[in-house]
């Protein structure tokens, strides 16, 4: 007899529609999974025995094949356990096989007939909606995640006998609920707050035109200085995700393994810190199954690279590509994926291996040759993709000790809110969120200037001996600083402020 379920696996961050054929016939007994699975699926046949002999229900004794459709994609990972042994019930007569119609499965199975969480819940249920699905049967730890998909059923379960009795009638599963996203922003709690940051107000300033704009960020200065507390607190001041930024960046951490369980959707942008031993492939994404990166994981976030010029030099290289164009095409021989990489990046670093080159307070111990090096880490081509860099001094005592309130980042918060607020009202035809996404011939047609402050930008071309791309980053942070002041038009003030902030090349590298 053949049956039928209906499953969803993922490639990359999309999943995709696998339907779970089981036939069984008399012979010699025998169980054979076909479809092009991978280990782990293959397995799935003793961890399926054994669930099912926790419900006391008997393993056909037969010629039992299941097929995993299509069969010309590699199928990985234990979701399919659930669907699988639904399939066997239905082909042996166990289950009505019309009861299953229009509904999806995914779970890994325990021995004890428990059903386990899995990766990519959330693509999987967009998958299943999209496919017109009236329902989508998973494990209970992933039921949170996957309500959040409108139209469509999510049936959360914890063990095998639920799903039985359910598809029999016995008990129905009441379909998960969700709270609505806008509750969800007004209840969640921050940690970092710029009120704990004493003194710096022009690195405060330059973090709030980059968080308006979405800029990337270069900070060089002493150890101790406050680079660190700084980025950290730069979450609490960007503006709240809308509901397809959080489904975005919720799938990618899905997919990735990276939600923990009874988890829903990210509420605060991503915060992503990797180690400066971090792998060219964790960095940027890749491995024998094309798993993301960090820089994915940082998506509609911030990716902080601290001590910068620590890491890999072929790791930063990497990192070029998905600055530039805002995604990471990773191919390898079993898999190829896309992945979405549009975060911010914050990158912090010592002027020299002691930390006190150009300091007024500390002696410098590095050698012009050591400093040389030290500098030379960081290639010309990854400084023109940063907007913003700032060189941050230590702060003396006295501001630290004064006891003054500093401005919250509530307060900023408001500000660039409202910033960003005027960027999509200004690109909701463009396909774009904020300044920092501008192509070049978006950057003609927004970021235009008067005579006198085009000549202004055309001798710090040359002074600075500029690239294009240094100069069209220039004007898109000029753009921000008119947004945060609510101007139609880039003055000279907002040209020559956002120059102030790519001084340091010739100071440092040149």
């Amino acid at each position: 007899m053949l049956a039928s379920v209906n499953s969803l696996g993922l490639t990359g961050i999309d999943g995709y529609v696998v339907t779970v054929e089981a036939f069984s016939t008399d012979g010699m007994p025998m169980f054979e999974i076909v479809g092009l699975p991978d280990a782990s699926v293959k397995e799935s046949r003793e961890r399926v025995r054994a669930a099912m002999a926790s419900c006391q229900l008997s393993f056909p004794v037969a010629r039992l094949t299941v097929n995993l459709a299509p069969a010309d994609v590699r199928k990985e990972g234990p979701a399919y356990d659930l669907p699988i042994a639904l399939a066997i019930l239905a082909s042996s007569g166990v289950l009505d096989a019309e009861a299953i119609e229009g509904m999806a499965a995914v779970g890994e199975l325990s021995l004890s007939g428990g059903v386990v969480g899995v990766r990519g819940a959330l693509s999987m249920a967009i998958a299943a909606r999209q496919q017109g699905m009236r329902a989508l049967m998973l494990p209970e730890e992933n039921a949170r995640e996957a309500a959040c998909v409108e139209g469509i059923d999510i049936l959360p379960v914890k063990h095998l006998s639920e799903a039985l009795d359910h598809i029999r009638g016995k008990r129905t599963i009441t379909p998960a609920t969700t709270t609505p996203y806008a509750q969800m922003l007004r209840e969640r709690t921050r940690v970092s707050d710029f009120a704990d940051v004493r003194g710096q107000k022009s690195a405060k300033r330059a973090l709030e035109i980059a968080a308006a704009g979405g800029h990337n960020v270069l900070m060089i200065g002493a150890p101790g200085s406050g680079k660190t507390m700084m980025a950290r607190c730069l979450p609490g001041i960007l503006p709240d995700m809308t509901l397809e930024e959080a489904l975005e960046a919720t799938r990618i951490h899905s997919a990735a393994g990276q939600l923990s369980p009874n988890s829903g959707l990210l509420l605060e942008r991503p915060f992503r810190s990797p180690h400066h031993t971090v792998s060219a492939v964790a960095l940027v994404g890749g491995g024998s199954k094309a798993k993301p990166g960090e820089i994915s994981l940082a998506h509609h976030g911030v990716l902080f690279l601290d001590e910068l010029p620590e890491y890999d030099r072929a790791a930063l290289e990497a990192m070029r590509q998905p600055l530039e164009d805002g995604f990471v095409s990773v191919v390898r021989v079993s898999a190829q994926a896309k992945y979405p990489a549009r975060a911010m990046l914050i990158a912090a670093m010592n002027p020299c291996p002691c930390g006190n080159y150009g300091s007024k307070t500390q002696k410098c111990r590095c050698s012009p040759r050591e400093i040389k090096r030290y500098l030379g880490r960081i290639s010309g081509p990854l400084l023109d993709r940063i907007d913003i860099q700032l060189e941050i001094n230590p702060v003396p005592v006295k501001e630290i000790t004064a006891g003054e309130a500093e401005e919250p980042s509530s307060v900023i918060r408001e500000r660039v809110q409202a910033a960003r607020a005027r960027q999509q009202a200004r690109y909701k035809e463009e396909g774009i969120t904020c300044n920092a996404e501008l192509t070049a011939r978006q950057v003609t047609q927004i970021c235009k200037l008067d005579s006198g402050t085009q000549t202004i930008v055309e001798k710090a071309c040359e002074r600075y001996n500029m690239s294009m791309r240094a100069l069209s980053r220039v004007l898109k942070v000029a753009r921000t600083i008119a947004d945060l002041e609510g101007a139609q038009d880039i003055s000279r003030a907002h040209v020559l402020e956002a120059l102030a902030y790519r001084n340091l090349d010739g100071q440092y590298w040149q």
